[in-house]
């Protein structure tokens, strides 16, 4: 092939990707519609109107970068006149680094739900995120994503006297992912059960810890099958076994664990009750990772494609997302077998799902309720209200108010704080919760920090704020032009004209500055600010 045909023929394939790319969205957005509407139908449930641009706008922010819109990116697109302008945004926050920070925070808190608020663990937590952040960053699909975790090479010491021995990580070599991806394994504290139980619930979607010590009393698991799952990590801590009388095989005292307390030794065997074809050449890790992100294993596109719904959405399909079962059945089973294939057949490609999910008429539905139907959240008539996660209260009080968050406190939005006192830690650990985003209330303490904290204070003073300062003073404004701003700010839309007029109203009556402040501080408390709706 000729340099110049090369060249033709790259042109083509680069022009004809985002294309392809854009049409599966499409497509599986249309048989998203499609399965809620027949369920709509069938249930006499009347959706909601359609989200306007500033509550998609702000919605859409909040989920993908976590944070609301500034006030010039809130007029560009309110401004914006394109008809395919929803989509394009999307496509433009996909591929900025604050999307990629964001659901690394996001994936690192579900994944390690121990190292948030700090403690031990809270240093792995911190560098499993930076690894994760290159992850999204370069779109890597998210089967290699989980397989690289799976699979990375590691050593485990025993450090500490004889019976109280402390068992750390290590990758072998110096590779700084590696190094990065063990902290997964070192805060599960090393041990196979605890890392199985992870495993099962983040990547199969099945609790299977439920039974670690007896057969699930709910469910079809036994506790000889989380044995059998945990013996896939049987080198990490708990020491392997070879039965006696047994002829030590391929992977002998790799694949198989004892239960605790107990003198039943139990072999590795996937979830679906299979077991591997074991040879010399892969780890029991690796069986279980080539098992698990195949494309023929339902559990696993499944369950993250229901994760990534639940994001969106603030309640999955399957709902709670890790215990699927006859007493949990998935609100919409067709809807959900669809999403797994799709992600499957899209190569894991987590902005296919993103893109499809957004584009689709129930994810651009508003939050009001208009019909009593509307009120089940697992019909997805109505968009869920949904509390601000306290990443993304505080960094949208920084997008809001122009506030200069020193460049070390920004490094870990999720936990992991580098400094006891920072305006940001101190503010994450008082709005830490583990509660569900739709069920979260706000505490008294919590309410007093909004009110009264000494951060909000000076971020609604004119003296002390850079936004509310540059509004107060910028010539040849009046009064309605400073308020409109001020509410675009805290907001991300234009006041109505009720709004306006009382707003203006009330600066005009006293200290034009100080009345600013007072407006700004009583925007950022309301429950339209507090609220992803």
């Amino acid at each position: 092939m000729s340099v110049r045909l090369r060249v033709w023929a790259l042109a083509v394939l680069a022009i004809a990707a985002p294309a392809r790319a854009a049409d599966s969205a499409a497509d599986l957005a249309a048989t998203i519609d499609k399965h809620l509407e027949a369920d709509w139908a069938a249930r006499g449930v009347v959706p909601a109107a359609p989200a306007d641009d500033a509550e998609f706008l702000r919605r859409v922010y909040l989920d993908l970068i976590g944070r609301t819109p500034r006030v010039a990116e809130t007029l560009d697109f309110l401004d914006d006149k394109a008809p395919d302008k929803r989509a394009k945004l999307v496509d433009r926050l996909l591929g900025t680094a604050p999307h990629a920070a964001h659901f690394a925070a996001v994936t690192r808190a579900t994944w390690l739900p121990q190292t948030v608020t700090g403690g031990n663990f809270a240093g792995f937590g911190s560098q499993l995120e930076g690894w994760l952040r290159k992850q999204y960053r370069d779109n890597i699909p998210a089967d290699r994503t989980v397989r690289t975790l799976l699979e990375v090479p590691y050593q485990v010491q025993l450090n500490g006297p004889v019976g109280n021995t402390f068992r750390f990580v290590q990758p072998v070599g110096n590779d700084p992912d590696q190094r990065a991806i063990v902290g997964f394994y070192q805060a599960n504290e090393a041990k196979a059960e605890n890392v199985a139980a992870s495993v099962s619930r983040l990547f199969v979607g099945v609790k299977l810890e439920c039974a670690q010590c007896h057969d699930h009393p709910f469910a079809p698991y036994t506790k000889e099958q989380f044995w059998e799952f945990a013996a896939f990590f049987a080198d990490l801590g708990r020491a392997p076994a070879t039965p006696p009388g047994e002829a030590a095989g391929p992977q002998a005292n790799k694949n198989r664990i004892t239960i605790p307390n107990s003198s039943s030794v139990i072999v590795a065997k996937f979830f679906d009750g299979t077991s591997p074809e074991w040879n010399e050449v892969m780890t029991p890790r690796q069986e279980l990772a080539g098992w698990l992100t195949s494309r023929q294993n339902p559990y696993f596109a499944r369950n993250l494609a229901n994760r990534m719904w639940a994001h969106f959405f603030g309640v999955g399909i399957t709902d709670p997302v890790d215990e699927p079962g006859d007493n949990n059945a998935p609100s919409h089973p067709e809807l959900l077998d669809e999403l797994g294939k799709a992600f499957a057949a899209g190569g894991f490609d987590n902005r296919l799902l993103i893109r499809a999910i957004t584009r689709t008429k129930a994810y651009q539905l508003s939050s009001r309720m208009s019909h009593p139907t509307q009120a089940d959240p697992r019909r997805f008539a109505r968009m869920s209200v949904r509390w601000l996660t306290p990443a993304q209260l505080f960094d949208s009080l920084v997008s809001a108010t122009g506030y200069r968050e020193p460049g070390q406190f920004r490094a870990n939005s999720f936990g992991g704080f580098v400094q006891a006192n920072n305006p940001r830690s101190v503010f994450l650990n008082r709005f830490s919760s583990t509660d569900r985003p739709t069920e979260t209330s706000t505490t008294i303490l919590q309410a007093l920090m909004l009110m009264n904290g000494t951060f909000l204070d000076a971020q609604t003073a004119p003296d002390t704020s850079e936004l509310l300062a540059a509004v107060a003073d910028m010539p040849g404004w009046d009064t309605r032009r400073r308020v409109e701003t001020i509410v675009l700010a805290a907001l991300a839309r234009r006041p109505t004209a009720d709004e306006l007029e009382r707003f203006s109203s009330y600066v005009d009556r006293g200290d034009k500055r100080k009345g600013l402040g007072d407006v700004f501080w009583v925007l950022l408390n309301s429950p339209e600010f507090l609220f992803n709706h």
